[in-house]
Parts: structure tokens; sequence; C-alpha cells
């Protein structure tokens, strides 16, 4: 009888020990690192900047292109100038995402006039 209860316990205490216990917090998107996000948002944003054409609103480069990471707005002359800024290449892998790692989308008077450093650069 001692037997059959000393082979039961170490039955049981030998299953816990040996049962692997695995916990899954979120989706893996919400860590920027985690797995290769920002590629994917770099990949989607460069595919995006393909479709844009020139004179489109702001609402239309919006609806295409998502929220800026960045943006500036000013007067120019008699102009408003807005850019956007959207992340698309990586060049510091520190997880956070700057003006260098971006293309510029230039809005002048609320129509595409271009998007690229040669764009920024001309207003």
């Amino acid at each position: 009888m001692k037997t059959k209860i000393f082979s039961l316990l170490l039955l049981g205490a030998s299953s816990a020990l040996l049962s692997g216990c695995v916990i899954n917090v979120g989706d893996g998107e919400g860590n920027w690192d985690n797995g290769n996000h920002w590629e994917k948002v770099q990949d989607k944003n460069r595919a995006n900047l393909a479709k844009l054409t020139l004179g489109m609103s702001r609402d239309q480069v919006m609806t295409l292109m998502g929220t800026a990471d960045f943006n500036e707005a000013y007067k120019q002359e008699d102009k408003t100038v807005v850019v956007l800024y959207y992340r698309t290449q990586r060049v510091k892998g520190d997880g956070t995402t700057t003006k260098d790692e971006c293309t510029p989308v230039v809005l002048v008077d609320d129509a595409l006039s271009g998007w690229g450093e040669k764009a920024y650069k001309s207003i």
C-alpha cells in the first residue's frame, strides 16, 4: 500500500516537473523591434508612395498613406505648405523612427506637389 502511494506521489511530482508552462501575451505587434514589424511598415509605405499622383488632395494622400510619422506646416509667401514624413528606410536599429528614416511628402495649398528629398528641397 505504501509503495502504491509513493509511486503515485512520485508520478504526480515528476509529471508536474516535466511539464512546461507556455504563456503567450499579445500578438507580437506591440513591440516595434519584435519580428519584422518595422520592415512591414516600410514596405507598405514604399508601395503606397508608388501609388501617389501629383495633384492629389491631402485627404487622398492620408487615406492612402495613413498617419504620418512626422509632419510640418507653414506659410510660404501666399501658399500653405504641409510636409508629411513616412518611414521608408531603416538607418539605425534603435527602435525609434527619425526623420532621416522617412520620405517627405509635400503638399502645397492642399495639393500633392511631390515627394522625396528633391521635392522637399524645392519648396
